[in-house]
């Protein structure tokens, strides 16, 4: 048909596939420069929208990087879920399995997620921060409901701090090995979660 002739049907995008698509944009940004060196200008012109649109959906460029950190915690959170009664060990491995493949496909998420703590904006670092919380939370959850170990994090108070240090371990393994170091996804598994058992070992 003559009307069809050299046209190009372009979707629309809902509210919320707008709104992940700008998150994508940020995180590619943010994940690969400062907070301070990234401009909404920037995020705009590479999603193809107005800038008006843009702080129609984050009012400031606080919100924006906000909401970035925001998603990928709610990501991470969702994938490492624990199976309650089921022993830490036996689902260990699958559980980093699953995260690590989480952190390949969404290198840039990543990234920038952790970079949040180094940006100057305290608002940002406190979402950040609140978010590692809800990490350490979920699996202190997680080994309190352990068959095998069953101990509350208020009873242990050294089991608090050796989460809190192998989150910090696995995010440091994370960013090194995409990097591009050379070892496999198995192998900083099994670092993983060699180093989590020997953390929480009594």
């Amino acid at each position: 048909m003559a009307g069809n002739q050299g046209e190009r049907v372009r979707r629309r995008l809902s509210t919320e596939e707008r709104r992940e698509q700008l998150l994508s944009v940020g995180a590619c940004l943010f994940s690969e420069s400062p907070y301070d060196e990234v401009w909404i200008e920037q995020v705009a012109e590479i999603a193809g929208v107005s800038r008006g649109l843009l702080y129609h959906y984050f009012p400031t460029k606080r919100d924006f990087f906000a909401a970035v950190v925001e998603r990928e915690s709610r990501r991470m959170l969702r994938l490492t879920a624990a199976v309650p009664g089921i022993p830490v060990r036996e689902q260990l491995g699958d559980g980093l399995d699953t995260f690590l493949g989480y952190v390949e496909r969404h290198a840039h998420g990543f990234r920038a997620f952790h970079r949040a703590d180094a940006a100057g904006d305290q608002t940002v670092r406190k979402v950040y921060r609140q978010a590692l919380a809800a990490q350490e939370r979920q699996i202190l959850a997680a080994l309190a409901a352990d068959p095998e170990i069953g101990r509350a994090p208020e009873e242990q108070p050294e089991l608090r701090m050796a989460v809190r240090g192998w989150l910090a371990f696995t995010t440091a393994v994370c960013l090194e090995w995409l990097r591009g170091s050379e070892l496999t996804r198995e192998q900083v598994r099994d670092l993983c979660a060699r180093a989590l058992l020997g953390a929480i070992a009594p």
